[in-house]
């Protein structure tokens, strides 16, 4: 297999991206955009014109590319005209593609109970790292992170060290969560990383974990469409059903805007059931209910 050339107009943008301080996934997305732009035009990415920039938009609408993918691709070429090219004036040839709004899929407890309980074996490691999926709201790749130090059983907290945006943060470390971590470790021994993978120098990848997810989930008998990233959806949603103010529930999951936060008003049931309509208050003015009533 032949190694890719870097040219001189890749580099200088792998370098701009560098300077910006872009993690590796997300240089990988814009390469790969740029790469599909170029395959396109069939010349140079930089000297495209705006009609060619209208033109692959459209081939990409044409094409059924998903919202997502749409706009990720027009994040990067942003990126390459504006800062790599220095061609800010192409931004205004851009179009970002409106993503429908769905709610995230979210579980009771009882079936994360269930989840959590069929994680697969040997030993504790997967209920441990699932655990704290779900009992402190992380990412699978925070998860897979964790360090044998990060757990702060002191002060009951759990240190999320360079989570996304390269943030650091705090979590809270329940007692019942600290107990399995407790009963994992003295079976596991593990150094180093707190869920170590093979060779043991390294942690458990992300699709490790994805992978011994989904055969929970099979083994429960769950059958909503979901994935691992769905017990930190259900553990916002639980936090909020729970009265926690949703401010609190940005800082544990490192959201920069709160309005990412608050997708989970709509679909935190307990506390939409648990909302007193406006209209208790005309039947209280009225008197009554009505001249009639449901069977």
């Amino acid at each position: 297999m032949t190694e890719e050339r870097t040219t001189p107009l890749r580099q200088r943008m792998i370098e701009d991206m560098c300077i910006r301080g872009m993690g590796e996934k997300a240089q990988q997305s814009h390469i790969r955009a740029i790469k599909d732009f170029a395959a396109f035009l069939k010349h140079s990415p930089d000297t495209a014109t705006a009609e060619e920039l209208r033109a692959y938009q459209l081939h990409m609408a044409n094409a059924g590319v998903t919202p997502s993918t749409f706009n990720t691709r027009i994040v990067a070429l942003r990126f390459f005209f504006g800062m790599t090219c220095g061609r800010e004036d192409m931004k205004r040839f851009m179009q970002f593609r409106s993503e429908p709004r769905r709610l995230p899929v979210v579980f009771s407890v009882e079936e994360v109970s269930d989840i959590l309980m069929a994680a697969p074996g040997p030993g504790l490691k997967y209920r441990a790292a699932l655990s704290i999926a779900y009992g402190a709201g992380l990412r699978a790749a925070e998860v897979c992170n964790l360090k044998i130090g990060d757990i702060d059983s002191d002060r009951m907290l759990i240190h999320v060290e360079q989570g996304k945006g390269k943030k650091d943060r705090k979590v809270m470390l329940s007692p019942s969560l600290l107990d399995l971590l407790r009963t994992y470790w003295r079976e596991a021994r593990p150094q180093g990383w707190l869920f170590p993978g093979k060779p043991r120098i390294n942690p458990i990848s992300p699709r490790q974990l994805s992978r011994a997810f989904a055969e929970a989930k099979a083994l429960a008998g769950v059958k909503k469409a979901a994935t691992l990233y769905t017990l930190r959806h259900s553990f916002a949603t639980h936090l909020l059903e729970a009265d926690t103010d949703v401010r609190v529930i940005q800082v544990l999951l490192g959201h920069a805007k709160l309005s990412t936060t608050a997708q989970y008003t709509h679909v935190a049931t307990k506390t939409i059931r648990n909302t007193v309509s406006p209209f208790e208050a005309l039947s209280k003015l009225q008197g009554h209910s009505g001249p009639g009533h449901l069977q």
